[in-house]
């Protein structure tokens, strides 16, 4: 099955100079943008580490406690892990959704902005 390309757009996209781009970095409307993103993404980013890093250390030094039975032959151990892979998928959702819904019109407003030279 061949699948077809899309024809070329006529219309043509303007290039932005470096003096542009630093100027762009340096506007309110970038640093909100910034903000945005490291609003959401860093305290994320630090709580998935600690969370991860206690799994760890809970595996490495507390074995009584990771291989405590909660049904049958499903310990502890094996619910945190699946927790890992679990709360991996939800963060990609939640910041997927995030990015969506504040980041993305924020940076397609200043992208149209700059190619458009507006």
């Amino acid at each position: 099955m061949a699948t077809e390309t899309p024809p070329p757009s006529n219309t043509q996209t303007r290039h932005p100079s470096g003096e542009e781009f630093a100027e762009v970095q340096q506007s309110p409307e970038f640093a909100e943008l910034r903000h945005s993103h490291r609003s959401f993404a860093f305290p994320l980013t630090i709580a998935f580490i600690a969370w991860y890093l206690l799994y760890v250390v809970l595996s490495s030094y507390a074995d009584d406690f990771m291989g405590t039975k909660v049904v049958g032959n499903v310990n502890v151990a094996l619910v945190l892990g699946l927790a890992q892979f679990l709360t991996t998928f939800l963060i990609a959702w939640w910041y997927a959704r995030h990015a969506a819904a504040r980041l993305d019109p924020k940076a397609e407003a200043i992208k149209s902005r700059m190619e458009g030279g507006a």
